[in-house]
């Protein structure tokens, strides 16, 4: 479906160069927001395999809450 612009109230369809610019930048925000969520589930995995880490070395939850900022999700 073509894209339309609104100017003074009058729809104009987009030119061939406006509709290659919107599919570029359609594109490129497909890719940030992809490259955004890769790097929240890769921070969150750190910090949950961090938290197992230091559990197995002996220390307490409140102790690891204590020193990292880390709180394990609750469980339902």
């Amino acid at each position: 479906m073509p894209r339309i612009k609104m100017i003074d109230g009058i729809e104009y369809p987009y030119t061939a160069e406006e509709e290659i610019q919107a599919d570029t930048e359609e594109a490129e925000a497909k890719v940030e927001i992809n490259a955004r969520k890769e790097k929240e589930t890769l921070k969150e995995t750190d910090a949950k395999n961090g938290n197992k880490k230091l559990l197995d070395l002996g220390l307490t939850q409140d102790e690891v809450t204590a020193m990292t900022g880390y709180k394990p999700p609750e469980e339902l």
